[in-house]
């Protein structure tokens, strides 16, 4: 952790909005192309790019998934607030592994007590593993 800045945040990297705003436009389109007609196979689709683009806003809006400082974690909560979880109230930080259709997906475990959050990659712009390490670090009393 660098010792200069005591906060460190770990964000939504910065093409993925663009990236499901594009999805987004790509589903309405392929929904026109393909209805032929039936507004379901249109709804389905308009409904699919409003869910991905709900998505990217959330993205915009609340960019900064975990922030880390001397006094605890600040985890996203919600659809874009801000929840802070002092050091005291953090059990465990893990790194979950599981194989999944021939990878390996990696999730970041915050164990609060009565709540649990977690993180994949494409929240934090960073391996779980590294992000792991680092709250560890930053950790007051080194457990975790």
């Amino acid at each position: 952790m660098d010792e200069i800045s005591p906060v460190r945040q770990w964000r939504v990297p910065a093409g993925l909005p663009a990236a499901k705003l594009a999805g987004a436009v790509l589903l309405i389109a392929l929904g026109l192309l393909f209805a032929d007609g039936d507004p379901v196979r249109l709804a389905v689709a308009v409904l699919a790019a409003a869910a991905l683009a709900g998505w990217a806003v959330r993205d915009l809006v609340a960019p900064v998934r975990l922030a880390v400082d001397p006094a605890g974690l600040t985890v996203i909560q919600g659809f874009a607030g801000r929840r802070l979880l002092p050091w005291s109230a953090v059990e465990a930080i893990a790194v979950d592994r599981r194989p999944r259709l021939g990878l390996t997906s990696e999730t970041l475990e915050i164990d609060a007590g009565d709540s649990l959050h977690l993180f994949g990659r494409y929240d934090l712009g960073a391996t779980p593993e590294e992000v792991a390490a680092e709250l560890r670090a930053a950790r007051p009393d080194q457990a975790g």
